[in-house]
């Protein structure tokens, strides 16, 4: 199994702590992303606990009856092994990242002409950024922008506009009449807001400063994320995928 594919080491409850900031239990935003997978025809690997091990996609997702449905060849060996285990793991990228989840009570359903893979709805999936994180340019008119204390005057409040954001981090827009930053600095209690939903408290730390191309000149900061909690993560995530989303739109008209 390549390592893209291979589920995170979690315990049998999914309870492993190492990974609790990457948890979501919230059924609205459970469903929200099953039928992502389900309307993008996304691949998923599923593999058993004995090494089987398919790649299929989501036929449909039964919200009444708490049930998924995975389109299924009855011929396959690897699927009847894997149904007779009863559980299984499921792994699927959306963009740029990695869905993970348990799939239990594990049946096949014969038609007369279909097969399906049928199995218990998750009450959570796990969600991991895929290394080198996908960053969006922001959508200027929304005005995303961080306040924080200047790291060399800390009597200097300073309220900087975001260029893109990305899980790992993101670039802001310094102005000409600002004092320099300097690389390594550490920002603690830097006010984010990247849009009316997306607002959190994070820690930066300066990586890089560059020149800013475009109108009104400038440097550009190059920041990482420090320390951010699982809530502040998800909360960008989904910016990023939405604004992934819209530019998508944008495009095609």
């Amino acid at each position: 199994m390549l390592p893209d594919t291979r589920p995170a080491p979690l315990d049998a409850e999914g309870s492993n702590q190492a990974w609790a900031d990457f948890r979501i239990d919230d059924p609205a935003e459970v469903m929200r992303l099953l039928k992502q997978l389900l309307d993008g025809c996304v691949p998923l690997n599923l593999s058993g606990p004995q090494g089987h091990a398919l790649s299929s996609q989501l036929w449909s997702v039964d919200e009444s009856h708490g049930q998924l449905n995975f389109s299924a060849d009855a011929s396959n060996l690897q699927l009847q092994r894997l149904a007779q285990g009863d559980e299984a793991m499921a792994v699927a990228y959306l963009h740029n990242v990695k869905l993970q989840f348990d799939l239990r009570d594990l049946v096949l359903v014969h038609g007369e002409k279909t097969c399906a893979l049928r199995a218990r709805m998750p009450s959570q999936v796990y969600r991991f950024q895929r290394r080198g994180s996908y960053r969006v340019r922001t959508l200027e008119r929304h005005a995303p922008n961080v306040r924080l204390r200047h790291p060399s005057m800390p009597e200097m409040q300073l309220r900087l506009r975001i260029v893109d954001v990305s899980s790992g981090g993101c670039a802001l827009a310094l102005p000409d009449d600002v004092p320099a930053l300097q690389p390594g600095s550490r920002v603690q209690a830097v006010q984010v807001e990247i849009d009316a939903d997306t607002r959190f408290t994070a820690t930066l730390r300066l990586q890089h400063v560059g020149t800013l191309h475009g109108s009104g000149g400038g440097a550009r900061l190059g920041c990482e994320w420090l320390d951010l909690d699982g809530a502040a993560q998800r909360a960008l995530q989904r910016y990023i995928d939405h604004t992934q989303q819209r530019r998508r739109l944008l495009a095609s008209r």
